[in-house]
Formats: structure tokens, C-alpha cells, sequence
């Protein structure tokens, strides 16, 4: 099957927005709430172990404020929090403080120009999917994508497949006329689990994960003169993610979804 469709996630794969963004915009949430949160760097790494901002917070505060997550309006006041803290990170994005990682720019107007549809599945809102592209590639960005699924469009978040099931079935393509590009273990979780091939490329957060059953593993999406690093998978004579890089991974892992 030829490749058809781009399939991205958000969060680590686009920009590193974990760390100096939404890690940030939570704790000055937090402030502002009078609450004594504060996620640290190494923290907020393992809180990224739960996908979904609500869900980080509440995980968070059933383990070191039980008090709060016990009290009867826990999930409005975390609703609440979660509203805050999107729109202080919308704000940082909006100043242009949060770049594109290498690569992504160039390839997604690579990918147009070999006339690839264009796809998001991520955990994120559709207020900081929004942000990040209008500040990255201009306020017509949102239209290079045919179907952007956000937030809580569906119930189950990564590592479930839903977010990708969801943008599958709105494109109406098939898993294996797609690729995915995503960044942690649970991301590439659900994108397997949604039946795609996929490429990583990974962030800060999530060197450490276990990528068993990606295409190929990558520092980055690479430019043509900053090679990109290949940390798992097969030698490939591509130096950075091309469109004949990526549809030459894409028929890779087909070929690794094949039952043997």
C-alpha cells in the first residue's frame, strides 16, 4: 500500500513544548491558584508517565495532596486548573517562545508538495495545537491539516489507539496507507495499536522509552545539512527524514506488521 497520509502527534514531536512549556505554565497555574505544586523538571518527566493534563493533576494529587483530590469538587477544580494552564501556555506560544523541532517545518511542506494529506492525533487541546502552529507557520497552518483530533474528542488517551481510530476513520483511510510520527513510548503505543507504522523521533522526556516495533528511532527529523541520528532501526542511506526516506520507513513497517 502506498503511502497516502502524515499522521502527527503534538507534544515532543512538533517542538519540545514538555519541559519550558507546559511544564511551566502548570506551576504558574498552580501559583495562582495558591496551591503549593511544584513540578520540577525530573517530576514533571515521571508525570509524563499519564497522558492528558487532568489526568497528570489528578494522578499527581491523589499521590502528594490527597486532601485535594478526595474534596468533592476535585474534578472542577482540576478542570478549572487544566483551563488556566492553557491558556498561560497558549500565552508563551503566542510570544514565539516554544520553536519547531529540526526538520518538521520542511517536511511538512515537503509533504503538501507531494500532495500527502495531513493529519494531528494528540493528547493536547485544540487551543495549544492552535497556538503552536499560528505562532510556528503562520495562521493558514490549521488548514494544511485535514483532520486535527485534540484533547478530549475521545474518552481513552494514549497509550489507547482511540485518537488515532478517530482521525482514521474522519480521513476514511486505512492504518497502512498512513504513517505516524510520534515521540514516546505511549504515543507509539497507540499508533501500533491503531495498526500504523511509525516513525519516532525522540525528546528530551522520552530517550529512555522502549520504541520496540517503530519504523525507525530518530533524534529528529534531520535538514539536509543537519543530518539526523538513528538510534534504532536499520541503516538507511537518508540523512534526514525525506518523503522518500519516510515512505521507504513506511513500507519498513508494513513489512514488520506482517505476522511472521
Amino acid at each position: 500500500m502506498n503511502l497516502k497520509a502524515l499522521i502527527f502527534d503534538v507534544d515532543g514531536t512538533l517542538a519540545d513544548t514538555e519541559r519550558d512549556g507546559h511544564r511551566v505554565s502548570f506551576n504558574q497555574a498552580f501559583k495562582d491558584a495558591d496551591l503549593d505544586w511544584e513540578w520540577d523538571v525530573p517530576l514533571y518527566g515521571k508525570l509524563l508517565e499519564v497522558t492528558g493534563g487532568k489526568e497528570r493533576m489528578l494522578h499527581y494529587a491523589k499521590q502528594f495532596d490527597p486532601e485535594f483530590a478526595n474534596h468533592p469538587d476535585a474534578t472542577t477544580r482540576i478542570a478549572n486548573l487544566h483551563k488556566a494552564k492553557t491558556q498561560l501556555y497558549v500565552d508563551l506560544v503566542a510570544r514565539g517562545g516554544l520553536p519547531l523541532r529540526p526538520g518538521v517545518a520542511r517536511l511538512l511542506r515537503e509533504a503538501r508538495h507531494a500532495g500527502l494529506r495531513l493529519a494531528i492525533a494528540t493528547t493536547t487541546t485544540p487551543e495549544n495545537v492552535t497556538a503552536l502552529l499560528h505562532a510556528a507557520l503562520g495562521p493558514e497552518s490549521t488548514s494544511w491539516f485535514e483532520v486535527i483530533g485534540a484533547g478530549d474528542v475521545v474518552p481513552a488517551k494514549k497509550p489507547a489507539p482511540d485518537i488515532y481510530n478517530w482521525v482514521l476513520e474522519r480521513m476514511q483511510l486505512p492504518p497502512h496507507a498512513c504513517l505516524a510520527l510520534e515521540d514516546s513510548g505511549p504515543g507509539l503505543k497507540a499508533a501500533r495499536g491503531a495498526g500504523l507504522p511509525t516513525v519516532v523521533t525522540v525528546s528530551d522526556y522520552t530517550r529512555d522509552h522502549d520504541f520496540k516495533g517503530a519504523a525507525i528511532v530518530l533524534s529528529d527529523l534531520g535538514e539536509p545539512q543537519q543530518p539526523a541520528q538513528i538510534l534504532s532501526g536499520e541503516v538507511t542511506p537518508y540523512p534526514y527524514a525525506s518523503i522518500q526516506a519516510l515512505r521507504d520507513w513506511h513500507t519498513s513497517g508494513l513489512i514488520q506488521s506482517v505476522p511472521v
